[in-house]
């Protein structure tokens, strides 16, 4: 007989979530099988192993993991019904859906990990995976076995990239996601370590300067004092644009997922999608002028913005709408810039590059931006700033005439 339990592992991630797993345990000994889901501590009820209400996604997630844990007890009925003494290995194979074996394609593995991606509502993570599989596909067709990876096999592919129009960024990103399916390979015994590729071949190589995307003083301006009375269309743009800017860069996923309940006494509580950090921000005077706009259109839904226009979306339903909304959005917002006279593209990001590099332009500490915008590092918020022009550098240096 095996017992079948779900469990939260005592260490916690990056982000500070603590995955949860599942254990089968048969003739004394136990495999663990990592789910793709994780959460806070504060958010597992340890006694019935399921998240609590205070989770964002409980009640979905909950659902998740009654899913695989049948889908696990089927699979040792199975078993059992043709009296096979089955090993923890056979189990897994039969879980994950695909047979575990060293000349594996790393075609068919990520197929795996994507479905895997799928099942635990992360459906981001599926797309990106999936974007790198399908270049992959393209590189070198449908059979790439684990140890054709060598970095002569990753020069080969940047090479392949760079010749269909991809830059540093976009190779670095598929890498990424080429070395986190080989990590996860090697992680689940699929192939040996000795294998490992990413040794010699080093991602960080494809490290670029940003590209400095933000908004001047003046522009931002214009942005803001733009009269759209003959252009009534791009008041949806206008509004979320502004409001990233003066919520500290707030971006789109949390705009859209934004609800009338995180708003509380003149301030702004949410988790970002992101990084998971924790927000407790000021409603600035114009940010409250357009909440006041959204709040007379008494939709009959729990979220801020009118996005997400009906309740209990599924994972695949949220992100399709997001990825539509958002085209939208940055499409519109090249419209806004036209208008305004700006000549660099806007976008989405753009909002919130603004927000760090005009606190800094008025004298703010960089420091304080990081703090504000959550960013673990002030490294990281050094490269949403925009450089200083040279005159306003000129200026500056200046002042030691006047010591």
């Amino acid at each position: 007989m095996a017992s079948i339990n779900i469990l939260l592992r005592k260490k916690a991630n990056a982000r500070g979530e603590y995955p949860i797993v599942m254990r089968i345990v048969k003739e004394r000994k136990s495999k663990t099988i990592t789910l793709g889901i994780s959460c806070y501590e504060k958010d597992w009820d340890f006694n019935n192993k399921r998240f609590k209400k205070s989770h964002p996604n409980w009640n979905q997630r909950n659902r998740i993991l009654l899913k695989l844990e049948q889908r696990a007890l089927k699979i040792v009925d199975d078993f059992l019904a043709q009296k096979l003494d089955f090993t923890l290995a056979q189990f897994e194979e039969k879980f994950r859906g695909t047979k575990l074996t060293k000349t594996s394609n790393v075609l068919e593995f990520f197929d795996m990990i994507i479905k895997e991606m799928v099942d635990a509502d992360r459906i981001s993570n599926a797309n990106a995976y999936k974007s790198t599989k399908d270049s992959l596909l393209k590189f070198k067709g449908n059979h790439i076995p684990f140890q054709s990876v060598t970095p002569e096999f990753l020069e080969k592919y940047e090479a392949f990239l760079r010749i269909n129009g991809n830059q540093n960024g976009g190779i670095a990103f598929k890498m990424r996601e080429l070395r986190s399916i080989i990590n996860k390979a090697i992680t689940r015994k699929l192939i040996p370590q000795e294998i490992y590729p990413f040794r010699d071949y080093k991602i960080s190589k494809l490290k670029s300067k940003p590209t400095k995307r933000a908004l001047t003083i003046d522009e931002f301006r214009s942005i803001r004092d733009i009269d759209l009375s003959e252009h009534p269309h791009l008041i949806e743009t206008h509004n979320y644009f502004m409001f990233s800017i003066y919520t500290r860069g707030m971006n789109f996923q949390d705009m859209m997922l934004l609800k009338w309940s995180n708003i509380q006494n003149g301030r702004i509580h949410y988790t970002r999608s992101k990084t998971k950090g924790k927000f407790n921000l000021e409603v600035i005077d114009k940010a409250q002028e357009i909440l006041d706009y959204y709040k007379t259109q008494n939709r009959f839904t729990q979220y801020v913005f009118p996005i997400l226009l009906k309740e209990d979306l599924t994972a695949q339903q949220i992100h399709y709408r997001k990825c539509k909304v958002l085209s939208m959005y940055n499409k519109r917002l090249k419209e806004l810039g036209r208008l305004a006279n700006i000549e660099k593209p806007l976008t989405s990001y753009v909002a919130r590059h603004s927000f760090a590099t005009i606190l800094k332009m008025s004298g703010t500490p960089i420091e304080k931006i990081s703090e504000m915008m959550g960013h673990a590092d002030v490294n990281i918020t050094m490269s949403y700033l925009k450089e200083f022009d040279n005159e306003t550098l000129d200026k500056e240096n200046r002042k030691l005439m006047d010591l």
